[in-house]
């Protein structure tokens, strides 16, 4: 069962689904808590927190009304060929790193900050937890973003699978040290900084590897000819902003600029799973666990534990997603709560803990390590984009034994 689905149609003839009416007890409460926890932050966490939660918001309003997957689009293309989320991905990665590169370069950044991206060693760890990374996305239902705004769509096992992704990243936490100092690894390698390139060389050699990954894609798609994407429910005209489907390629570049403005707002790129080790290991701490002699939580790290969640930046931006995905389904009418059969609620928690796992091992998830990584021009986190498709191809072959369905050409939807 797919969490995420792309929405991009090439076929304007078909009929679009029933838009239903927006979900006023839905939005309400999304508005108050909305209100209440941007108050809280702004009267003891200041304007710099207030930002990245506004930041945050958008991202899950957007990401819900584009349906943005990470995990739906290495699956789509991975099963029937369609690559029409990959290309978003492409423009999406182009956006941010024409953005980064003068960011970087310049160290332009607000509230005092000075931009640093996520350049990250590539080494067993990246490797071992990207691919990990990979299954659980495709067993779990939704990747690290997903997890978020699918859990502020009111899907309800997407709540198992956060929960197994928080004890995943907690026990990831306290196997840190193993993985990324124990086993064999790289320096970190910024294609920008490392190579000689510098950040317009770098630029030019990743928008011309996004470009030869649009077209690649393209071409797989003529020659499988895949089954065409259902289209969602949507307004017209301006009303589209607030109700409905978003075009994929809209999403795209907006979550690319989005990224940029926290890049320059918090002094690193956009994040999620850090958030995740967090709210686990403070409760592990409460229960008894020490934590604080795990290499992960050493140095500076170690502060956060005994600070409250609203001073990390990350969880901040956590929240926010959530409750812009909750606006933005009550807006359209979509926010809904289920039972879970027992299949995919075991298949979410697998999903999650491995996701969990392989985020601390490789640096980030789908938006710290792919995301991030390669705008920042990380070596790392193109490794993680391959690997972590090898272990979606490998999912393939386990989710029907939890009742998952993958895409097939024969359909008529995927």
């Amino acid at each position: 069962m797919a969490m995420e689905q792309p929405v991009h149609t090439t076929r304007s003839s078909l009929q679009l689904p029933f838009l239903k009416a927006p979900q006023k007890p839905v939005l309400t409460a999304g508005f108050l808590f909305i209100a209440l926890l941007g108050l809280i932050l702004f009267l003891n966490q200041g304007v710099q927190q207030v930002v990245l939660f506004a930041l945050g918001l958008l991202l899950g309003y957007c990401l819900l009304h584009a349906r943005f997957g990470f995990t739906s689009a290495f699956r789509q293309l991975l099963s029937v060929g369609n690559g029409t989320a990959i290309q978003s991905h492409m423009l999406m990665l182009a956006v941010a790193s024409t953005l980064f590169a003068p960011i970087l370069s310049n160290g332009f950044g607000l509230f005092g900050t000075t931009p640093t991206g996520y350049v990250f060693p590539v080494g067993t760890s990246v490797v071992v937890g990207s691919f990990l990374f990979g299954i659980g996305m495709q067993l779990g239902g939704g990747c690290a973003s997903g997890t978020l705004y699918t859990v502020g769509w009111g899907k309800t096992e997407m709540l198992l699978t956060l929960f197994g992704f928080i004890v995943g990243s907690v026990v990831g936490a306290w196997h840190f040290d193993f993985w990324v100092n124990q086993m064999p690894s790289f320096q970190a390698i910024s294609l920008a900084t490392d190579t000689g390139l510098g950040f317009f060389g770098a630029w030019v050699l990743q928008l011309s590897l996004f470009a030869l990954i649009f077209f690649l894609v393209r071409f797989i798609a003529k020659k499988r000819q895949p089954p065409q994407i259902k289209p969602l429910p949507t307004a017209n005209g301006w009303k589209r902003f607030f109700r409905g489907s978003w075009p994929i390629w809209t999403a795209a570049i907006a979550l690319g600029v989005l990224n940029a403005l926290t890049l320059v707002s918090r002094g690193n790129p956009w994040g999620i799973t850090s958030a995740f080790a967090l709210w686990g290991s403070k409760i592990a701490l409460f229960l008894g666990i020490d934590v604080t002699q795990w290499g992960y939580w050493s140095g500076t790290k170690s502060a956060a534990l005994e600070q409250s969640i609203l001073t990390d930046s990350t969880s901040v931006m956590n929240f926010g997603v959530i409750l812009g995905a909750f606006v933005a389904a009550g807006a359209g009418g979509a926010f809904i709560m289920r039972r879970v059969p027992l299949k995919l609620a075991a298949a979410s928690i697998i999903g999650g803990l491995l996701m969990g796992y392989g985020a601390r091992l490789a640096f980030g998830c789908n938006i710290g390590a792919y995301f991030g990584g390669i705008a920042s021009f990380s070596l790392h986190g193109w490794v993680w984009m391959i690997v972590a498709l090898a272990g979606s191809y490998l999912a393939l072959y386990l989710r029907p034994l939890f009742g998952l369905k993958n895409p097939k050409k024969e359909d008529q939807f995927c």
